[in-house]
């Protein structure tokens, strides 16, 4: 991939200079602090040395207090508390690390997690998972990663008496779901300085908050810091602000005192490691191992990997997952050939601004990790599809400057749904509207 700097305005030539003097960096450097929109030295020092004390208060958030007085009453009471959460990594990690909290503060018999199946529930709050939490006896749910577009889902879970809190980072839709609270900073009504928290990162806001409001220390919810950095690396969040604070810290702890799961993680995945891990390798080796399961088997499997309690068992689920991942390569690598074997024959691609390729056979499960690399081939939004139980289904991807979640919303008239926000994104279209979905997403 070839790098280029991008030309500034004479202002923020001022500033670069400014920026070069007051850091003693060199122009480069400035110029890229520039395009970060990094402007003053304060911001500079934020940025090269995150404190703990840069985050924000979790009382910030519209609900949160609301959201943390529930759980209390929830854990004081011993009602079941079910955690609910998408099956990729943000949602295994969010799940994964509030399961942990939890385990803390309540009995096991009161606390369970539901992954929806990504073939046969596909995403979001299912109305099997919902079965699942009222069979079960649970009277509240703790939903991470989705839930802000569910709201037929979430009315029908609160009507038969199941609490919901909803931790999501995703674009909200016009009508927020009637849930007992809703932690979005994306919402309209929150005020939350940051908006691009992952859902794990949202689900640790809850944590700390209810940390802070109980007077728990703090390593009650600091010990999961290595799942949050992960889910921050492999969603395709900006590493800025609280981000950049939860990731400093995250791989701190991941370098000296790693979780189970993740410690046998990093064993499988590399024989003869002689480096500390950085964010590159939560994005390319480990979040890949986590996303696997998901993808082609059950989410499930990387949730007791990341719960697990003992070496032995988390040793075993790591060997599992690895393997699982190994055979994810192949079929995304065949799905990649297939795809550029579809682009190299239209004759029209050069004219187009976005990319989306479409074949009926692709796995479902690896359509994600092909549009992402056909983004570092040529740079366009992209969108990769493939049939499932009737609809033309797929994931899509952007690139800097260009707003995916918003692209889609332009071209809702002709999807049947869709989810996600600014740099990635979920679809399902109707067949009879595929020409006219790709004709008016390249415009």
């Amino acid at each position: 991939m070839e790098w280029r700097l991008k030309n500034i305005s004479e202002e923020d030539k001022k500033l670069q200079e400014q920026l070069k003097k007051d850091l003693n960096v060199s122009d480069t450097l400035a110029r890229l602090l520039v395009l970060r929109n990094i402007r003053t030295f304060e911001e500079a020092k934020k940025f090269f040395r995150p404190s703990w004390q840069d985050l924000h208060s979790p009382f910030l958030m519209h609900q949160m207090d609301k959201a943390v007085s529930r759980l209390h009453q929830a854990i004081q009471n011993k009602e079941k508390i079910l955690i609910y959460g998408d099956y990729d990594v943000d949602g295994t990690t969010a799940v994964s690390s509030m399961y942990l909290f939890l385990a803390q503060l309540t009995k096991k018999e009161c606390l369970d997690y539901y992954i929806p199946d990504r073939f046969s529930e596909g995403y979001g709050v299912s109305y099997q998972g919902i079965e699942f939490a009222k069979d079960n006896g649970f009277t509240l749910m703790i939903i991470l990663d989705c839930g802000i577009k569910d709201g037929e889902k979430i009315h029908h879970a609160q009507m038969l008496g199941i609490d919901c809190i909803i931790c999501d980072h995703h674009m909200p839709p016009h009508q927020i779901p009637m849930a007992y609270a809703v932690l979005n900073p994306k919402k309209p009504d929150c005020s939350y300085p940051y908006k691009e928290l992952t859902g794990c990162g949202i689900g640790f806001k809850l944590m700390q908050g209810y940390c802070m409001q109980y007077n728990l220390h703090e390593q009650y919810y600091t010990h999961v810091l290595d799942l949050v950095a992960t889910s921050i690396a492999a969603d395709i969040v900006p590493i800025n602000d609280e981000n950049r604070v939860l990731v400093y810290y995250g791989l701190k702890k991941i370098n000296t005192q790693p979780l189970i799961g993740l410690k046998k993680l990093i064993d499988v995945a590399y024989t003869k490691r002689t480096r500390d891990i950085k964010v590159s390798d939560l994005v390319f080796i480990l979040a890949p191992r986590i996303n696997a399961a998901g993808r082609l088997k059950h989410g499930s499997k990387a949730v007791e990997l990341l719960i697990s309690g003992t070496d032995e068992e988390a040793e075993k689920w790591a060997k599992e997952l690895h393997e699982i991942n190994t055979e994810r390569q192949e079929t995304d690598q065949q799905t990649l050939q297939e795809a550029l074997q579809i682009i190299e024959k239209d004759r029209e691609f050069h004219q187009k601004h976005t990319t989306i390729v479409f074949k009926e056979t692709w796995h479902k499960g690896v359509v994600g990790i092909v549009a992402a690399k056909l983004v570092e081939k040529f740079y366009r939004p992209t969108i990769v599809l493939t049939e499932y139980n009737g609809y033309i289904t797929g994931s899509a991807r952007s690139v800097d400057g260009f707003d995916l979640y918003a692209a889609l919303c332009e071209c809702r008239e002709y999807l049947y749904q869709f989810g996600g926000h600014r740099h990635a994104a979920g679809l399902s279209i109707e067949k009879h509207q595929l020409e006219k979905f790709i004709y008016h997403f390249d415009k």
